[in-house]
């Protein structure tokens, strides 16, 4: 991939102030994503992932150091990074189509007219497959399909870069294993930049260009980075044949539980 670098992340230190005094939650960051790159962060529990995200996304401005985005400074939160959460944060008393169209206003409008913000919020709908659900609510459908709006909500305000945060964490293994299937068809669609939060190995593997494994908090940096020279389209079954597919998992799992090892993980 020959794109030039999108998100730059110099030198980037994270610390709260807890009552129990200064905790160090990222030391020394560095990493540049290519536009168009997909990039999954890994680590165990409190080694600063979402910490990491939510820098990107401008929730959080960091302690040292510099985050750009299209060579422009990270100063807070923007439509042009669109973050997508584990939980859905739907508004309850709104439909699908409801809860897609309140970003889409939000972003375009002022520019542009009522039937093409109604164009753009079907687009995007569609998109994810729910075109036939916009007119229910959020408890009238199921776990994945709320994720599946919330990603929807998320692409349609045509963000440069899709931040997601275990998105599919709260699912059932084959719910899960769809919308991975589904979301690697999307990013293909709309050469998405994507930085996502994960636990599962396998997920990172089929999904990323690279893989950026995080030490063990507190102070917690890149530790290693994992290059997925997989061709796209990518196919599960396919993959699970692959050697190349089990060498890079591998080496996750040599990293997490042999170089990361983890007091809480011992039993795994």
């Amino acid at each position: 991939m020959d794109h030039p670098k999108f998100i730059d992340i110099a030198g980037v230190e994270m610390a709260f102030h807890t009552k129990k005094g200064v905790f160090q939650a990222l030391q020394g960051i560095n990493l540049a994503v290519r536009k168009g790159e997909f990039i999954t962060l890994i680590g165990h529990s409190g080694c600063g992932k979402s910490t990491l995200l939510n820098l990107i996304a401008g929730l959080l401005k960091p302690t040292e150091g510099v985050l750009l985005c299209a060579n422009r400074e990270i100063a807070g939160p923007s439509p042009e990074r669109a973050v997508v959460f584990q939980n859905h944060s739907l508004l309850p008393w709104l439909t699908c189509y409801e809860n897609i169209h309140l970003g889409v206003e939000r972003v375009f409008g002022r520019d542009e007219s009522r039937a093409r913000l109604r164009e753009r919020t079907q687009a995007a709908l569609a998109l994810v497959g729910l075109g036939s659900a916009e007119g229910k609510r959020p408890h009238e459908i199921s776990g994945g399909m709320k994720q599946r709006v919330g990603i929807a909500r998320a692409l349609a305000m045509e963000p440069k870069v899709l931040l997601m945060d275990e998105p599919f964490g709260a699912l059932d293994a084959l719910t899960r294993a769809h919308l991975q299937d589904e979301l690697l068809k999307i990013v293909a669609a709309t050469r998405s930049t994507v930085v996502m939060v994960t636990h599962d190995v396998d997920e990172a593997v089929l999904l990323s260009d690279r893989i950026v494994m995080l030490t063990n908090g507190p102070a917690a940096s890149i530790g290693e980075i994992v290059e997925v020279g997989l061709a796209r389209p990518r196919d599960r079954v396919a993959l699970a044949q692959d050697t190349r597919y089990t060498e890079y998992r591998k080496a996750v799992l040599e990293f997490l539980y042999r170089k990361q090892a983890h007091p809480a993980v011992e039993a795994a």
